[in-house]
């Protein structure tokens, strides 16, 4: 890996490093609570818009416009509909981020900080479960219902074991691997499996009662959760599950290289970084364990990628297929995920590698603003520019700060 991370000249690691620099003064100044994307429809009254939206398609239609106008013609207005909150998904990258840049650089206020987040986690935690596990801060309405607050989910705790090996790789404290072995007991009790097959399965969402499965990045999440699971604690029943898990990720791609967000004959749509999700997921799985039978599912998947999901620039867009109209041209979420996918396959795929080449060019020309922060999304007309720290300041810090390790060492 050292040798294919050479490959990114000096200049522009040398770049990374002064914008993650800036990045961390900022982080200091702006705080660690921010809007979100979801601002708009967190709240009561964005809440109620969304879920006629999704019960009556017409009058929601009329009941949402004030929300799509603002979020495609004054982001800034996102403050009106509700207020700012701290993300434990963005702590946990946070988290990632600041114990990469110790191990780069054995500064120690990296490593305190890193702790700080674990911290932060801690208390964060989903309430009502007897093991660790986390959600969002604010209820989340779907097509299938709303969510509650705090309520855990398969697609972000992935993030606070990972955040949590990151520092106990570096300080080897037990009360670290503590957290982690009641993270994976959560991922293998709590949420529930649907066979699909002799030796797949896919999981639920959350532990929530009465849900199904079939999307595909949260069997992705959970496979290779449990698989880290598994290589940390060599228990069995981690494997077991995270096999099927990920045979079910697998059988899902469809000939093309594609994977749809879920196999329910509804939710067909294949959009940048859930398309990333997925493919980091399987890459992790098989650099863990070595196992080259992945290497055809890895090479349809990036192939697809790279030919579907990049505009006639080579950088990143949204979707290959749009599940709806969309009000922005490119989003920061997308450009981190790409840059860990690139990095975690770097060398292996010319093809990736120029792109990633082209999207951190992009980034740091573009999209880097004067404070150190990044602009959230690019819209039709105009920018984006209110700090989110969940879509995306954290995973594009913790994605930087990653590819700086990487080429370190």
């Amino acid at each position: 890996m050292a040798r294919d991370m050479n490959t990114f000249n000096k200049e522009v690691t040398d770049k990374i490093k002064h914008n993650l620099d800036e990045f961390v003064t900022w982080l200091d100044g702006y705080g660690e609570y921010s809007y979100d994307h979801q601002s708009y429809f967190a709240g009561p009254i964005g809440g109620r818009a969304k879920r006629l939206y999704y019960s009556q398609p017409v009058l929601g239609i009329l009941a949402v416009a004030p929300m799509i106008f603002s979020e495609a013609f004054v982001p800034s207005g996102r403050k009106l509909f509700w207020k700012k909150l701290r993300f434990p998904i963005a702590d946990a990258h946070y988290a990632m981020g600041f114990a990469y840049l110790y191990q780069s650089s054995k500064i120690e206020k990296y490593y305190d900080l890193a702790v700080h987040f674990l911290s932060e986690l801690i208390s964060s935690r989903s309430p009502g479960y007897d093991n660790y596990c986390w959600g969002y801060p604010f209820n989340w309405v779907t097509r299938n219902g709303t969510y509650p607050a705090d309520t855990p989910f398969i697609t972000s705790t992935p993030y606070m074991y990972e955040a949590f090996a990151s520092v106990y790789q570096i300080d080897e404290e037990q009360k670290w691997k503590d957290i982690m072995y009641s993270i994976a007991e959560h991922a293998l009790h709590d949420i529930k499996d649907f066979p699909t097959g002799p030796d797949a399965a896919s999981c639920t969402y959350s532990p929530l009662p009465g849900e199904t499965g079939g999307v595909i990045n949260a069997s992705a999440y959970r496979a290779l959760l449990l698989n880290s699971a598994y290589r940390d604690f060599n228990k069995p029943e981690y494997q077991e599950t995270a096999r099927k898990n990920l045979n079910f990720v697998i059988s899902s791609q469809q000939e093309n290289g594609a994977w749809y967000y879920a196999m329910d004959d509804v939710r067909d749509f294949v959009d940048h970084f859930h398309t990333c999700f997925v493919l980091k997921a399987i890459a992790k799985t098989q650099l863990m364990t070595g196992d080259d039978r992945y290497d055809e599912c890895i090479k349809k998947g990036v192939g697809y990628y790279t030919e579907n999901l990049f505009d006639d620039d080579h950088l990143p867009k949204p979707f290959s297929k749009p599940p709806r109209l969309t009000v922005y041209k490119r989003e920061l979420y997308d450009y981190a995920e790409c840059l860990n996918i690139g990095v975690l396959l770097r060398g292996r795929f010319s093809s990736l590698d120029e792109r990633i080449d082209r999207v951190l060019d992009d980034l740091l020309t573009r999209w880097r603003k004067r404070d150190g922060s990044f602009r959230a999304r690019e819209l039709k007309l105009g920018w984006d520019n209110v700090p989110m720290h969940r879509w995306a300041q954290a995973q594009m810090f913790r994605s930087l700060s990653f590819l700086l390790l990487k080429v370190n060492g």
